[in-house]
């Protein structure tokens, strides 16, 4: 049942779009490692505020910012390919978990007739290969609109470039403001808010105060996420 009132801070939504990796998949801990393990063969440390400005962004800028950000003397082409292969090793021979709330937020919203999307960074290849064990529960979505590979989407995170391209690919297509975007990553927020949408910040002890401040609501988990808020029917 949609709840009628919706409290003056929150707008009603009609449309969800997530985030990929660090929303629904437990991933950038692999991420974190593999860009911790290529500083530390340079004797530089990989930390949380580099961190956060890097998640959420396209692989190569990701790159890019962690060179920039450690002033690691090793080439964008370089990096990238010591990442790639660190972080899709480690997913071929595992199998990636789902974070916790993730699969029953997703049935939730699927069986009330949400139209559910999912706007990652990550490229098409990427994609599958993460969420190959969970096939069933991704087919839930709508679409899937992955920034790394897409050609609509000119400009990764913190653009509000796939945003606005997963909205558009929704058969009714919804203007922004009534789409409610969930993310992990300060960039991502950021796309999303410049996208003109709501945004629900999944963000863990390590996020800094400052970098929640633009997210229309922050929570700890996707467990524990009050839809009622957005005029969503509630867990």
């Amino acid at each position: 049942m949609i709840i009628e009132r919706i409290a003056p801070k929150f707008k009603r939504a009609t449309h969800v779009i997530f985030d990929l990796d660090g929303t629904l998949l437990d991933t950038e801990r692999v991420y974190f490692d593999a860009i911790a393990a290529i500083a530390k063969r340079f004797g530089k440390e990989y930390t949380h505020g580099v961190a956060a400005k890097v998640v959420g962004t396209v692989e190569r800028e990701s790159c890019r910012i962690a060179i920039s950000e450690m002033a690691l003397p090793i080439s964008v082409d370089e990096f990238q390919r010591e990442f790639r292969n660190l972080s899709q090793s480690h997913f071929k021979n595992n199998a990636v978990s789902l974070l916790p709330g993730a699969a029953s937020l997703i049935r939730h919203l699927s069986q009330n007739k949400i139209p559910i999307a999912i706007a990652t960074s990550s490229s098409e290849d990427s994609v599958r290969l993460k969420i190959s064990a969970h096939r069933d529960l991704f087919k839930l979505f709508s679409h899937i609109v992955c920034g790394g590979s897409d050609p609509e989407v000119k400009a990764g995170k913190p653009s509000p470039d796939v945003f606005l391209v997963c909205a558009n690919r929704f058969l009714d297509v919804p203007p922004p403001r009534k789409c409610l975007a969930f993310e992990d990553a300060p960039n991502g927020v950021r796309a999303a808010v410049d996208a003109g949408m709501q945004v629900v910040m999944i963000a863990d002890h390590s996020v800094q105060e400052n970098f929640k401040k633009e997210a229309t609501l922050t929570v700890d988990s996707l467990a524990n996420v009050p839809l009622h808020n957005f005029g969503l029917p509630a867990l």
